[in-house]
C-alpha cells in the first residue's frame, strides 16, 4: 500500500494509507496515452452561470451554459453521486450546434450546501427523484422545450435514464457510459460481496482493512461493508469521518482506470469538497438502493419507445467499477420495445469518462445524433 503523501491541490494532506498500488505501466500510458481519431472538443468559457433553488427550497444548484446560444440543447450528468461537474464535462459536444448545460447535483461541487461543508444539510431531499426534478426545474428556468441530447456517464447514465423515463416529452437522444442500473447484483459486486476482487484483489482487501482497522466488531459489520462506511462517513469524529472517504474513494479511483495515475488519486483525494461529496453521496445512495424501484429502469423502457428516443451505449471492456453486462441489459430491454439503440463496447477502455477510447466513442455519439437533431 502507498504511503500518504501530500497532494498536488495543496488543500489537505491526501490520505493514501488505504489505497493499492496501481499496476506497472511500462508501457507509460498514463503519461503518454493511446490517440483515438475523436478527442473532447476545445476549451470553452460559459456565456452564463448561476445558481437556482431547487423546488423543496433546501439547495441552491450551480449550473452553466456554454456553446451555441441559439443551439440544441444538451445537458451533462456527472457521476458519483457527488462527483461534480468540470471544464471537461463541457467538451463533449459541439460548441458550434449544441447549447451545453452542465449542473453539479445536490451536495456536490459548486452547489450549496456542499457536503463537506454541512453534511447534514446537503442530504435534504438528496434522492433520484428530487435530482430528476432538479434537473426539470432548471429545464424550465431556462425556457426550454426539451433537451435533444442528455449524457450522463456511470450514476449519470442511472439519472439521464430516471429522467428520460419520468419526462420522455422533453428529451429525444441519450448517450450513456458505463451504464449502472442499480440492479441489487451491481452494488453488491462493487462494494459488498468482494467481485471487483476477481481483477482488483489489492484495491478491495484495502477496501476492506480500513474498516477492519477500525471496526470494534469485524464480525457483525463484515456482513454490510456499506453500512460500516456510511456509519464511519456520518461519525462525530472529523478525522474517522475523512479517514473514511479516502479509503472509500481510493477504492473506486483505484478500479476506475486501465492505466492508473497514482498522483491523479492523490489529487483528488486532497480536495476535500470533491472527496467528501463522492463518498458521502455513493455510500448514501448505495444503502437506499438508489432510490429506486427495483428493476424500474428496465422496467420504464416502454416509454422511451413511444416517445421516440434514441439511445447510444459507450462501455468499457474493462470497466471493473460497472459491469458491462449492466449495458447487455439495457441494451436488449431497448431492442425488446424498439428503442434504437447502439452499443459500443470499448477495447481497452475502464470506465472513466478520461478513457480516451470512451471519450472517443462518446464524442462520436454527440455527433452522431446532430443529424437527427438538425
Amino acid at each position: 500500500m502507498a504511503s500518504t503523501t501530500t497532494g498536488n491541490s495543496g488543500n489537505v494532506e491526501a490520505d493514501l494509507k488505504y489505497v493499492s498500488a496501481p499496476a506497472s505501466d511500462a508501457s507509460d500510458r498514463v503519461g503518454n496515452p493511446i490517440v483515438y481519431p475523436r478527442t473532447l472538443y476545445p476549451e470553452l468559457e460559459p456565456f452564463d452561470s448561476g445558481h437556482f433553488k431547487t423546488e423543496d427550497g433546501a439547495h441552491s444548484i450551480y449550473y452553466e451554459q456554454c456553446g451555441n446560444p441559439d443551439g440544441v440543447p444538451a445537458v451533462f450528468l456527472h457521476g458519483g453521486p457527488g462527483a461534480g461537474c468540470d471544464a471537461r464535462s463541457r467538451r463533449f459536444f459541439d460548441p458550434e450546434f449544441y447549447r451545453i448545460v452542465i449542473l453539479d447535483q445536490r451536495g456536490s461541487g459548486r452547489s450549496n450546501p456542499n457536503a463537506a461543508d454541512d453534511l447534514d444539510a446537503s442530504l435534504i431531499g438528496n434522492t433520484t427523484p428530487n435530482l430528476v426534478q432538479d434537473i426539470e426545474t432548471l429545464r424550465l428556468k431556462l425556457g426550454l422545450e426539451r433537451w435533444g441530447c442528455v449524457l450522463g456517464g456511470s450514476w449519470g447514465s442511472t439519472l439521464a435514464l430516471a429522467y428520460s423515463q419520468s419526462h420522455p416529452s422533453r428529451c429525444s437522444c441519450i448517450v450513456l457510459r458505463g451504464v449502472f442500473l442499480f440492479g441489487p447484483d451491481e452494488v453488491d459486486y462493487l462494494f459488498s460481496n468482494g467481485g471487483t476482487a476477481g481483477q482488483n484483489p489489492s484495491a478491495w482487501d484495502a477496501y476492506l482493512d480500513f474498516l477492519k482497522d477500525t471496526s470494534d466488531d469485524w464480525e457483525r459489520e463484515s456482513i454490510n461493508p456499506l453500512g460500516a462506511y456510511w456509519n464511519r462517513l456520518t461519525s462525530d469524529d472529523l478525522q474517522l469521518r475523512n479517514a473514511a472517504a479516502s479509503a472509500f474513494v481510493g477504492y473506486e479511483l483505484s478500479i476506475s482506470k486501465t492505466f492508473i495515475d497514482g498522483d491523479l488519486i492523490a489529487r483528488y483525494l486532497a480536495t476535500p469538497s470533491l472527496l467528501i461529496p463522492f463518498a458521502v453521496m455513493e455510500v448514501h445512495y448505495m444503502i437506499n438502493g438508489g432510490f429506486l424501484r427495483r428493476g424500474q429502469l428496465l422496467d420504464g423502457v416502454d416509454s422511451m419507445k413511444k416517445h421516440g428516443h434514441k439511445v447510444a451505449i459507450a462501455h468499457g471492456r474493462g470497466d471493473y467499477v460497472c459491469q458491462p453486462k449492466a449495458a447487455w441489459r439495457l441494451t436488449k430491454a431497448l431492442e425488446k420495445v424498439g428503442v434504437p439503440v447502439d452499443l459500443e463496447f470499448v477495447s481497452g477502455a475502464g470506465h472513466s469518462d478520461s478513457e480516451p477510447g470512451l471519450v472517443d466513442a462518446m464524442v462520436r455519439a454527440t455527433d452522431r445524433f446532430m443529424e437527427d437533431l438538425k
